[in-house]
């Protein structure tokens, strides 16, 4: 599957963005579905993912009740609502999909077979 995130931009604190993330190739329903950020200088670190086949969906305690992980079977696209932004929100934000990943290792980036570009958010304070 091949994944092309965008939506990145700058936004002042408080603000809100909406990252997308369009999924080509086999059936979009089939994969866990995540997002992962990186600051520089630092390791990647989950933010949100969603299950198979509109499964659940998990959050990063530092994105609960901000951001939001949907996504569209008809448009095999996931997205990340990210709302009440923060300076430490500033990140390369990527997408991330695997269709053999278990419960237990959505978090661990090193457990996702497919990854998107990135894009990039920054949030002024």
């Amino acid at each position: 599957v091949q994944l092309q995130a965008s939506g990145g931009g700058l936004v002042q604190a408080g603000g809100s963005l909406r990252l997308s993330c369009a999924a080509s190739g086999r059936t979009f329903s089939r994969y866990v579905m995540a997002w992962f950020r990186q600051a520089p200088g630092k390791e990647r670190e989950f933010v949100a993912a969603s299950g198979r086949y509109g499964g659940s969906t998990f959050s990063a305690e530092s994105v609960k009740g901000r951001f939001t992980i949907s996504g569209d079977n008809a448009k095999n696209t996931i997205y990340l609502q990210m709302n009440s932004l923060k300076a430490e929100d500033t990140a390369v934000y990527y997408c991330a999909a695997d269709e053999r990943i278990i419960q237990s290792s959505i978090r661990f980036p090193l457990q996702y077979h497919y990854w998107g570009q990135g894009t990039q958010v920054t949030v002024s304070s």
